[in-house]
């Protein structure tokens, strides 16, 4: 398949863009800079310059492609506090794939989590300003595209992982000197190996049926405190229960220490055949990598 790929020289985009040449697709990557476009070609891609903001030229891109992988989204918006606002672009990123693939039977893979039906575990998606694009990539099912979830977990690891939760947590603590959890850190968050995710969504565009969620979760929940421990033995500082009350103040810029959830994906291993095979979190930061100066 000709693939169009958002987010190529990202985080996962990086990893996916070479699974997928490996097996035989053609990859078109989005670059938005010269240096995106540099490491896109470099990767073995076709380059199409352009960027989140730009609707014509994306809807142009995925009427180009059989399939639309969609990784991109606008994290400086995101943490420059305005969630909602970079949630609105991806919206329109996403309409605008909707009605370039519209009655054509070709793919989009979005990433985020459908309602699931039981109300917890729906309260805690629909709290999330992306809920709302995961809803509007399932519905487009209904209008004759191939639409896929993937629900990436909380925690994506590897020496690729530059910004995620646990680059934070370990600056968090090198700067207060303590590996802090809250409350007894039972609060679980799912997580994956960055090629063990990328193996997933190839297969998701070889072999998964329209409809379907997906889950990329290889070891469902680890409790934080389990991670904050780690990050502690690793740095030589204590990890140590930050009160509730103090955590906003401790935690300062990541509001997601306190996140509890659980991603089964007993699911996607039989849907797919996937088997992840790439060391689990606490192995990967046993490894040394996200510690290295």
């Amino acid at each position: 398949m000709r693939v169009f790929v958002t987010g190529a020289s990202g985080h996962i985009g990086s990893a996916v863009v070479p699974e997928l040449i490996q097996h035989g697709h053609v990859v078109v990557g989005l670059a938005r800079s010269d240096a995106s476009a540099a490491a896109v070609k470099a990767m073995g891609a076709e380059v199409r310059r352009g960027d989140l903001g730009d609707p014509a030229g994306l809807r142009a891109a995925a009427a180009d492609a059989d399939a639309v992988i969609h990784l991109a989204f606008d994290h400086a918006t995101m943490m420059a506090g305005d969630f909602a606002g970079a949630a609105a672009t991806d919206m329109a990123v996403v309409q605008a794939f909707g009605e370039a693939l519209a009655g054509t039977g070709k793919t989009l893979i979005g990433v985020g989590r459908a309602p699931t039906g039981h109300a917890e575990r729906d309260a805690v998606i629909n709290a999330n300003p992306r809920s709302a694009v995961a809803r509007t990539i399932a519905g487009l099912t209904e209008h004759g595209v191939r639409a896929i979830l993937v629900a990436i977990p909380s925690v994506t690891h590897s020496t690729r992982d530059r910004h995620g939760f646990v680059p934070i947590l370990i600056k968090i603590a090198c700067d207060s000197g303590v590996s802090g959890y809250v409350g007894d850190g039972a609060n679980c968050w799912p997580a994956a190996h960055t090629l063990d995710v990328a193996r997933l969504y190839r297969l998701a565009l070889d072999k998964a049926p329209a409809g379907a969620q997906l889950s990329g979760a290889a070891e469902p929940g680890i409790a934080v405190r389990e991670i904050a421990e780690t990050i502690g033995r690793r740095l030589d500082i204590p990890a140590v229960s930050i009160p509730a009350e103090q955590a906003a103040d401790h935690f300062k810029g990541f509001p997601f220490i306190t996140l509890d959830i659980t991603m089964p994906n007993a699911e996607t291993r039989q849907l797919l055949d996937w088997e992840p095979v790439h060391p689990g979190l606490i192995a990967d930061l046993e490894q040394g990598h996200y510690f290295a100066p």
